[in-house]
């Protein structure tokens, strides 16, 4: 082959590549630093891959040590986003303007906590509310040990309770909404900030009963029973339906992200949280790791909190 036919055959596939969209890379660099919940996780770590695929310049670190340690980093100012399952707390609040840490609150999106036992377990067909608070309350520790003292008719077996550590938000939530009070729990428990060590406990002991995030759940279904739960109008298990139209009582909750506001001037840390809250990202990175999107009105509102970076907090209580 002549040079000049080489030339030709090299442009054309040059050219043709450019034809289809070969993804240029970006000009961003830099490290993002984000910590926190390990149900948001999936989340962010979900975005962060896409987004470094787009700009492989730009590191993302995604780390996971529950809500409340990731808060502790995000008000000394170590981290630049922190990832949520409940909103911040007024102590949180507080530590972060004694640092002179602004933020920026992020609602992305909506969780339904999924209560799980082992598949093996043939007798649960559902819980109350009030069964799960007879479960999980204060007085509980090392009184409420057998599936017996549950339901009459259960099996008189001993039962094993596995569950987020006292860092995590979903240990903050859960106990709120089905104790009555943050932080009220019986402590005699397997606890883990990391839901993938509840997952493969619950998976591994029959007698076992467990809450987490419910894409921990959609990740091991072949591993996992999910128990419906019973607030008064009939048991309902967590779905898209349920939880996006307030059904599923009273384990529904939203998520967050925390965005440092200094942080939020670089333009990689700009351009991320912006990839975040696209509307097609949400949507499709959201569902594929088992979470449900916000509605795209919420999206927006979210996209507009950052882009005038509205500082404070809408949910702290």
């Amino acid at each position: 082959m002549k040079w000049w036919h080489y030339l030709a055959v090299v442009l054309s596939v040059l050219l043709l590549a450019s034809c289809k969209g070969a993804p240029t890379p970006s000009g961003l660099s830099g490290t993002i630093s984000v910590d926190g919940s390990s149900t948001v996780y999936l989340i962010t770590e979900a975005m962060a891959e896409e987004f470094q695929k787009l700009n492989p310049n730009v590191r993302i670190t995604v780390g996971i040590s529950g809500t409340g340690g990731g808060f502790r980093k995000f008000c000394s100012g170590e981290i630049d986003i922190v990832d949520a399952s409940r909103p911040i707390k007024p102590p949180e609040l507080e530590t972060c303007r004694k640092n002179g840490i602004e933020f920026i609150e992020l609602k992305v999106a909506f969780d339904g906590l999924a209560v799980v036992v082992n598949p093996q377990n043939d007798w649960v067909d559902y819980l109350t509310v009030e069964e799960l608070k007879r479960i999980w309350e204060p007085q509980a520790q090392q009184k409420v040990t057998r599936w017996s003292q549950v339901r009459q008719g259960w099996p008189d077996k001993e039962l094993h309770l596995y569950g987020p550590g006292v860092d995590s938000g979903t240990y903050d939530y859960f106990t709120e909404a089905i104790v009555g009070k943050s932080g009220s729990s019986r402590g005699d428990f397997q606890a883990s900030e990391d839901d993938n060590v509840l997952v493969q406990g619950v998976a591994s002991d029959p007698l076992a009963l467990g809450y987490f995030g419910l894409a921990y759940y959609e990740e091991n279904a072949d591993k996992l029973k999910l128990v419906p739960i019973d607030a008064g109008e009939g048991p309902v298990l967590p779905s898209y339906e349920t939880v996006i139209k307030g059904i599923y009582k009273p384990l529904s909750r939203p998520l967050f992200i925390y965005v440092n506001k200094s942080s939020a001037e670089r333009p990689e840390v700009q351009a991320f949280v912006e990839f975040y809250l696209n509307p097609q990202n949400a949507e499709k990175l959201v569902k594929e790791v088992g979470y449900i999107p916000l509605p795209e009105e919420e999206l927006r509102k979210s996209l507009e909190r950052f882009r005038t970076r509205t500082v404070g907090s809408e949910y702290a209580r």
